[in-house]
């Protein structure tokens, strides 16, 4: 049908003297739009324009308008227009996709129907490893080691980007996805054939919320919600809550924008914003600049939002003009906000009406440096009480812990390295890293860092050589300015030499530490610690041998660096002496915010952008010469490819079962915050590990073994790497003391690793199931953390709470998930892990209805059907999202 707003809506507006159109709110003549959030205003204008009776249907923009009290009751279709994707979850999309076609000319359909409908941008950033630092060629050196290692993969995204209409693939070194697309790919404002619309997306990645500092909503969605975005389908909300939250006043004199998000988290996690979209408002914008909006926006998982959104102003229009977008683009901006209503100005009231419960405030003059950790993000530190916090953290065990013994707590030990011999003490930092598109996108930060490091040249001070230092940019323009600044060098003079254009360190993509440095700390059971300017600190996703990790703004990573511990008031104590014997303090090294913003208008230019974002898509010669295949339809699976591999989802169409679930083993029973690394881990693959042997068996040697988040174009190694985290504590077996991939097999009692006991299972046709405490799935935006349990057997998991995203994966791969009621959890509920379960659905399924859940030991509670809305509970009646989509696509 032809939409129905299109005679009452459609209005002209002129760019530039060129006509064009737009679905005018205003003409709505509905006093309720003007109270809207700005969020959803976008979100009511996505609806009326995509308004075709089928996918968003006339009930859901009144649904929309009635935002005030429907919110948190209904759902609502989103249709982003564009989706944004990363290598790691890329590739595996990219497998789907081609899966799909075979499965399509299999069924006598067109495989030609299986292609994205929205533009996709896939950009290359997850796949470079610190593997060498230090060193005028470093860089050189880890972009030839990540051709070697992942030649497949990158052939085969190559080929994808030639046989799917509306796929961009950004080759590798030209920076992190959220950055490129907030310095380029971002639209702002769509100019689709004359139709103007606010530029919207989802993407594979978690921290795809960064583009909401732009005034762009989105954030991350699964892999296999994003696929299925990309074949037209769209994402199905629950209409959320709106948080308001006004910013007065201004950073005072050494603070970032990194400490304003480290407390902004912190506040925002004591909220509890969960399922929300945060919208940020007030005075206090006019001194954020975008960049240090999209370090806000950024880290929206890590406070928990869907989103953290700072709406259009002239500072969006000033930084599109930095970045190097057209007169036209700005324009079309301009005007197209200003009619619409979507043009904000921090200094007048909104008139918008947030409620009452849900609005906060915070004088941005009160925020002090601060870090993050040990293992959380939202676990904020002032710095001058970073010594008491890291005392505090000796002994217990947990997520502010290091469970140390006593004997140990005093421990120190000498080590030997390059003939020279150095004491080291509990938190001795091993990595330092300026990393992350969270970060790496602001020049203020950056350029902040590098004049620490020019302060500390001048000295004489210099980073032990044996802390393993990186500089890892977010694009190439921040080698550009910080390159005509002078302030690359002084950065490689302290080991901060430029080793990749990825996220690296701040995905886990760290390398190993120095020889001798690791055993030196170990052996003596002294605690290392990681610094690094990134997003999260997870327990063991940095590195396996790091319990402690520090989140902090790159000129404070230069300083602990240079301190080498973070068991220091880096404040007021001494942190080095200069070449004529004296102390330094903080102070004297710390620039002012004068001297930063000298350096930042003298060469952050637009020109710089310009130049770069020209070359884009060119690649390196590396990927220029990558022999991709031919056939611009089918792709040519080689069946012994350990990287990229023909999945099996597809192979069998048959619908979910309707039967209950029954007599179902606990695979793993685990404990509150397990992330989607304890899940799927991306980092290196343990040599110990199911995966490795199955790499090994298939000739494989140790050293190419690669990491999990590389190989996850090939479902058998990643079914072998679900649950693989060292770090993961399975209460099965960790009252032995035991963590790691591994579980007891119930009906033998045996104990092995979880990829083998789901084998058992699954030969004995015995349905698994997952027991969880809090926050289960949090973390990263991971298809294969659903993708895997899936191909385990898991049928059901049973946890307190869900972090959004894994949620919605699981259903995505037709996996149960169920909550305990409130109050509740399976230690009150005397739940030991060894009995089976028998899990009552009916057929007539309702989203959040009760189920009845009956194990062998006579206990019968209920549980909270997490299905939140009826297009879920379709998805997993046809045995997942990707299923629902490919049989509609073969019934047209």
């Amino acid at each position: 049908m032809a939409n129905p707003f299109d005679a009452k809506l459609l209005t002209e507006v002129k760019v530039l003297d060129k006509a064009c159109k737009f679905y005018d709110l205003s003409k709505l003549n509905d006093e309720r739009v003007k109270k809207l959030p700005y969020t959803i205003r976008v979100v009511l204008e996505t609806c009326i324009r995509n308004c075709d009776g089928l996918r968003v249907r006339e009930c859901d923009i009144e649904k929309v308008l009635d935002w005030k009290n429907q919110q948190k009751k209904v759902e609502i279709p989103f249709c982003p227009a564009r989706v944004l994707m990363q290598d790691f979850t890329g590739v595996p999309a990219v497998v789907d996709l081609a899966a799909m076609r075979d499965s399509m000319k299999a069924a006598g359909g067109d495989p030609l129907k299986v292609n994205p409908l929205v533009p996709v941008d896939l950009v290359i950033d997850h796949s470079v490893q610190v593997d060498f630092t230090r060193t005028p060629d470093a860089l050189e050196k880890n972009e030839a080691k990540e051709f070697e290692r992942n030649k497949e993969r990158f052939t085969f995204l190559k080929w994808g980007s030639k046989a799917f209409n509306n796929l961009t693939v950004v080759p590798p070194g030209n920076g992190i996805v959220h950055q490129v697309n907030l310095e380029y790919l971002a639209r702002v404002v769509f100019n689709e054939e004359g139709l103007l619309y606010s530029d919207s997306v989802v993407g594979t990645d978690s921290h795809t919320t960064m583009i909401n500092g732009l005034g762009v909503l989105g954030w991350g969605v699964g892999g296999i919600e994003a696929e299925a975005g990309m074949l037209g389908q769209p994402s199905t909300m629950v209409l959320p809550t709106v948080v308001g939250y006004k910013l007065t006043g201004k950073l005072a004199e050494g603070v970032t924008a990194t400490d304003l998000v480290l407390t902004i988290v912190a506040n925002l996690r004591k909220h509890g914003v969960v399922g929300k979209f945060v919208e940020f408002y007030g005075e206090g914008l006019s001194s954020l600049s975008i960049a240090d909006r999209a370090t806000i926006a950024n880290m929206a998982p890590e406070y928990g939002a869907t989103c953290g959104y700072f709406p259009v102003d002239e500072q969006t229009l000033a930084y599109l003009a930095t970045t190097g977008r057209s007169d036209e683009h700005i324009a079309r901006v301009r005007e197209y906000c200003k009619a619409q209503g979507m043009m904000n100005d921090a200094t007048k009231d909104t008139g918008i009406e947030y409620p009452a419960d849900e609005m906060l405030e915070l004088d941005i003059s009160t925020i002090v440096p601060c870090v993050s950790g040990p293992k959380r993000p939202h676990d904020r530190i002032v710095c001058a009480e970073m010594k008491d916090d890291f005392a505090k953290c000796m002994a217990p065990a947990g997520f502010k812990g290091f469970g140390v013994p006593e004997d140990k707590q005093t421990a120190s030990a000498k080590l030997t390295f390059e003939g020279e011999t150095y004491e080291i003490n509990h938190g001795g930092v091993v990595i330092a890293a300026i990393t992350s598109c969270t970060n790496t996108s602001n020049p203020s930060v950056l350029v902040a860092a590098g004049l620490v490091a020019k302060k500390a040249n001048e000295l004489g001070l210099t980073v032990r050589p044996y802390i393993k230092t990186s500089l890892s940019p977010g694009s190439q323009v921040v080698r550009e300015y910080l390159s005509a600044a002078g302030l690359l060098d002084e950065l490689a003079k302290q080991g901060f030499a430029v080793a990749g254009y990825g996220c690296m360190t701040c995905i886990g993509n760290s390398g190993e530490l120095y020889e001798g440095v690791g055993p030196a700390f170990k052996d003596n059971g002294i605690v290392m610690s990681s610094v690094l300017s990134g997003n999260r600190n997870f327990e063991a996703r940095v590195h396996p041998d790091t319990a402690g990790n520090y989140l902090a703004s790159p000129p404070l990573v230069v300083a602990y660096a240079l301190a080498g511990t973070m068991n220091i008031n880096i404040q007021t104590d001494i942190i080095g002496v200069d070449k004529n014997g004296n102390n330094v303090f903080l102070k004297d090294i710390w620039p002012t915010h004068q001297e930063i913003a000298d350096v930042c208008n003298k060469f952050v230019t637009a020109e710089t952008f310009t130049s770069v974002y020209s070359k884009l898509k060119e690649g390196t010669k590396r990927w220029t010469d990558l022999d991709a295949p031919t056939d611009p339809v089918l792709y040519p699976w080689d069946p012994k490819s350990t990287y990229i591999h023909d999945p099996p989802y597809f192979k069998n169409s048959a619908d979910h079962a309707k039967s209950d679930i029954k007599k179902a083993h606990v695979l793993l029973y685990l404990g509150d915050s397990v992330t989607t690394d304890h899940i799927s881990p991306a980092g290196n693959i343990a040599k110990t590990s199911a995966a490795a042997k199955y790499l090994a068996d298939n000739g494989v040697p140790q050293a190419e073994y690669n990491s999990y988040g590389s190989r996850r174009g090939n479902d058998l190694v990643m079914a072998r790497g679900t649950f693989a985290n060292t770090r993961l504590s399975n209460k099965l077996v960790s009252k032995a003391g035991n963590t790691g991939p591994v579980t007891v097999h119930i009906p033998s009692g045996e104990q092995m690793s979880v990829f083998d006991a789901s084998a058992k299972y699954q030969e004995d046709g015995v349905p698994l199931v997952v027991i969880a405490g809090k926050e289960y799935g949090s973390g990263s935006s991971r298809d294969w953390a659903a993708k895997g349990p899936n191909l385990l057997g898991i049928k059901a998991v049973i946890a307190e709470t869900y972090e959004r995203i894994h949620r919605s994966n699981l259903v995505g791969m037709g996996i149960v998930p169920l909550c305990f009621k409130e109050g509740e959890s399976a230690e009150s509920l005397g739940i030991a892990g060894d009995e089976t379960f028998d899990i009552a659905l009916p057929e007539e399924l309702a989203p959040g209805m009760d189920i009845t859940v009956t194990t062998s030991k006579g206990l019968t509670f209920t549980a909270v059907l997490r299905f939140d809305t009826p297009v879920e509970i379709t998805y997993y009646r046809s045995g997942g999202i990707l299923h629902y989509v490919l049989k509609s696509m073969q019934s047209s």
